[in-house]
């Protein structure tokens, strides 16, 4: 770890395949933080208003109703992972204001990648967590996909159906995931990639001025996607009732 949180200043990539194509390509801010860390630039906090902070309470458990790490711990251990070192990878609060669509846990045992926990949120309020290992609890490289069953209605635009494929690709210099969702001939391709720096003051003071309002502007985008969805054809489905459980575990595939 660094002496003070890395900053991702990043794109975000989302590719709809099937009878609806669409794609669209944007920048995004995130910060991977020790999570038991309060470091960082004047400009950054952790549990406490500023320009760019990361709460608690906005991740491990329902959404606004966080339990931070102790959450993630207590999944690690459920699994017999007890002894993993955390790392939070996420889009920081940007003047108090926060929306994560996706978020990521990782859990390392000394260089390796052992398990992440991605978890993902949508604009409707609801939270569902993703637990991603390797068979055999190996290594997560960049070549290991990991599968995992989608159980979250994330878009009205889609179906709570098929199957997540992730790939993580976490080095000291550059950050990478990839998540795919295959449903049959119907799927989206979502990426996260951009260089690895430590978090600055200018950094943040940057980052605010490239991309101004922070998760208003990622909200605003997401409606922008969907009308555009919308006047292409696509069908608009009804939220289904939310998944029994809040945490679905990958699949040894």
């Amino acid at each position: 770890m660094s002496a003070y949180p890395d900053h991702i200043a990043g794109q975000t990539v989302h590719a709809r395949r099937g009878s609806i194509a669409n794609a669209f390509r944007y920048g995004v801010d995130y910060v991977l933080i020790d999570p038991d860390s309060t470091r960082g630039p004047r400009l950054f906090s952790r549990n406490r208003f500023n320009l760019a902070s990361v709460h608690d309470r906005d991740h491990g458990g329902p959404v606004k109703h966080g339990r931070g790490t102790v959450w993630a711990r207590e999944i690690f251990a459920a699994e017999g992972l007890d002894d993993l070192r955390l790392e939070l990878l996420t889009q920081p609060r940007f003047m108090g204001y926060v929306f994560n669509p996706v978020s990521f846990w990782l859990g390392w045992r000394g260089t390796d990648l052992i398990a992440v926990i991605a978890e993902v949120s949508t604009p409707f309020g609801d939270r569902h967590s993703y637990l991603c290992t390797a068979p055999n609890r190996a290594a997560i490289t960049k070549d290991i996909r990991i599968t995992a069953t989608k159980h979250l209605h994330v878009s009205p635009f889609q179906t709570v159906e098929g199957l997540y494929h992730f790939n993580f690709d976490i080095r000291p210099d550059k950050i990478a995931v990839r998540i795919l969702h295959e449903n049959g001939a119907e799927g989206v391709i979502a990426t996260l990639s951009g260089p690895r720096k430590p978090l600055t003051n200018v950094g943040i003071l940057r980052g605010y001025a490239r991309r101004p309002l922070g998760a208003f502007r990622t909200i605003a985008l997401i409606h922008w996607q969907a009308l555009i969805l919308k006047l292409k054809g696509a069908v608009y489905r009804r939220q289904p009732p939310a998944p029994p459980t809040d945490l679905t575990k990958s699949e040894e595939i």
